[in-house]
């Protein structure tokens, strides 16, 4: 089913899973499934306003959330209640997977915030990432989860960075 779809949207929920946990769970609308990309719409599903200082995710906000099958990260463009772009947090996850109505990412600690005009592009979590142990439970996780912010932040840095979401 596409964005421009005549068919009802389906919900789908989002299961971010962290550190083998579940870290959040929350109700989305599927907009987009190409078998490989799947695209998702979604409120502000935080508890109260989270400020990062840079950027603030709190009630009203809105999340169009795109997941890969076959990438090890996620995007998740913001935007106000009014529309108003702020931006795009992407997360360094595993491949995405979806069964049923459930989709599930496991979030490998690594994040990247890219602002709404493209100047601030800002790696976070590092000092998580390395804290974690990945490295040491599963080198090829970790390298994979460090090429995909690398990859990441060159996109974010450029102009490419739209057309992985077009």
């Amino acid at each position: 089913m596409s964005a421009n779809s005549a068919e009802t949207p389906t919900g789908v929920e989002v299961v971010l899973v962290k550190a083998g946990r579940t870290k959040i769970r929350y109700a989305s609308v599927l907009l987009h499934d190409d078998g490989t990309r799947l695209a998702v719409r979604a409120p502000w599903a935080g508890d109260g306003v989270r400020d990062f200082g840079f950027v603030r995710f709190e009630a009203g906000d809105v999340f169009t959330e795109y997941y890969w099958r076959d990438r090890w990260y996620s995007v998740k463009e913001v935007r106000t209640a009014a529309g108003a772009l702020k931006g795009w947090y992407c997360d360094i996850t595993r491949p995405a997977v979806l069964t049923g109505g459930e989709l599930v990412v496991e979030d490998l600690d690594l994040d990247l915030w890219r602002s709404a005009d493209g100047t601030d592009v800002r790696r976070l979590d590092e000092d998580e990432f390395a804290e974690s142990g990945l490295a040491e439970r599963d080198p090829q996780a970790a390298a994979a989860a460090v090429a995909a912010l690398d990859e990441l932040e060159r996109l974010a840095q450029g102009n490419d960075f739209t057309n992985l979401l077009a």
